[in-house]
């Protein structure tokens, strides 16, 4: 039987007024949501932040975006946004307006930066002159140094800060050893503070990540903003496409799918080194879908192992993951065995449950207790143990009826709680709640 997550408080949804007492429909809440990641990017944050944008746009929000040209996760801006310093659209009935912003593909420091603060600058002006009066501007972070422009944009505007936080930075970057400059870890920890101590509201992806900042900062008003999934999306049952033929496998073959970013902190390495532990099982095949700074060093990796059993197809689009995932036995969410994820859920783990396909989770904390114990829709290893990934591998190969029944009550799971409507409602409906007892300024 599926238990309750005991972390999930439903609350009761406000009558939708506007903050002067008229009805929303006479007097629309405006917000503008700012982040430099937004489709037709893909990512975490692209489909959380559009879905949160579409469903508070029916729901009579005035909605506007600032974000910058496409170019993530390949880090090269999409054709038809090149030679553009600002540009204005409107594929959902709401306007995006974006700007200019440096690439590189470099792993240098100084270029990352430059890259995040070129946006900084861009976003400002854009929110500035292009995007009208707001009541709130919605922040992403990371990278945590676009609060600088929600700063200026919310004195500008007189608007409310509402800062969303869906990585711990620069906690994370310091742990995983991606910034050690003490000068501006110093910097970045005292602007993190800021931000945190004048907003009106901090939003964070996991419980993790609420109860770290309302420890830092008890004044704080942080609301878990949960990932989720559109259970109306994914149908388990949908016609194949044949994408497994196409990679040259059987359907008697045993498909193990890592979909996602291929970075540093997901640990990626414990999946070649299980597939040469199984290289003996000539049936069970690893596809590593996705792409990311690290993707040259695990190919190559790959070829130096002589795995035949691991193949890295090219990425596909958003709209693609489901015929995936149908095609798929069971996906590996690994992360690296650290502290700081403890309070992660991969964000990956939504859509196999809803294409009822069990996880097999190398993340230990928040994701465990709630996919894993109280969800019962996989099986979880200790991460960064390369022969327990390959025994839960083998538990699930040998036992189909496992197989089945945890699929399908992760599909169960996601359904009851993470809905994303639910979470815009609980959203929209703090957010309504606090600001009858903060009034505008």
């Amino acid at each position: 039987m599926v238990k309750a997550p005991v972390l999930i408080r439903h609350s009761i949804i406000a009558p939708r007024k506007a903050l002067s007492g008229k009805t929303m429909s006479k007097t629309p809440m405006r917000i503008l949501i700012l982040t430099q990641y937004y489709p037709p990017e893909t990512g975490a944050a692209q489909n959380r932040l559009h879905d949160l944008a579409l469903r508070f746009h029916k729901q009579g929000v005035q909605v506007s975006v600032v974000t910058a040209m496409p170019n993530y996760p390949a880090m090269k801006v999409h054709p038809e946004y090149r030679r553009k310093c600002f540009a204005r659209e409107s594929p959902d009935g709401f306007p995006v307006y974006r700007s200019w912003i440096f690439i590189s593909k470099s792993r240098s420091v100084f270029l990352r930066l430059l890259n995040y603060f070129s946006f900084v600058f861009t976003s400002m002006m854009s929110g500035l002159f292009m995007a009208g009066r707001q009541d709130y501007i919605l922040c992403e972070s990371p990278p945590l140094f676009l609060g600088i422009s929600a700063w200026v944009l919310k004195a500008f505007k007189r608007a409310k800060l509402i800062f969303n936080v869906s990585d711990l930075w620069p906690e994370s970057a310091e742990r995983l050893g991606l910034v050690r400059s003490r000068f501006l870890l110093g910097i970045s920890y005292k602007l993190e503070a800021f931000l945190y101590r004048r907003s009106f509201l901090v939003t964070g992806q996991t419980m993790g990540i609420v109860n770290n900042i309302k420890g830092r900062f008890p004044q704080a008003d942080v609301f878990w903003f949960r990932n989720g999934i559109d259970p109306g999306a994914f149908h388990p049952e949908m016609e194949k496409t044949g994408w497994r033929k196409r990679l040259g496998l059987s359907e008697s073959d045993f498909v193990l799918l890592y979909a996602g970013i291929l970075g540093h902190a997901q640990g990626i390495e414990i999946l070649l080194e299980a597939a040469g532990r199984l290289k003996g099982y000539r049936n069970i095949h690893f596809v590593i879908l996705g792409s990311g700074p690290l993707k040259r060093d695990l190919v190559e990796l790959k070829e130096k192992m002589g795995l035949q059993n691991v193949c890295f197809p090219e990425p596909v689009s958003k709209k693609e993951i489901p015929a995936v995932l149908r095609e798929c036995d069971a996906s590996v969410v690994p992360l690296k065995k650290l502290d700081l994820f403890r309070g992660a859920i991969p964000s990956k783990i939504f859509e196999v449950l809803a294409m009822e396909k069990p996880v097999i989770l190398g993340v230990e904390g928040e994701a465990e207790k709630l996919f894993i114990r109280e969800g019962q829709a996989g099986l979880s290893f200790e991460p960064g143990n390369a022969d327990a990934l390959k025994d839960k591998i083998l538990e699930l190969y040998s036992n189909p009826s496992l197989l089945r029944s945890l699929g399908k009550n992760g599909r169960t799971y996601v359904e009851r709680y993470f809905d994303r409507q639910k979470i815009a409602d609980e959203l929209l409906g703090h957010i309504m709640s606090k600001a009858s007892e903060k009034p505008l300024i």
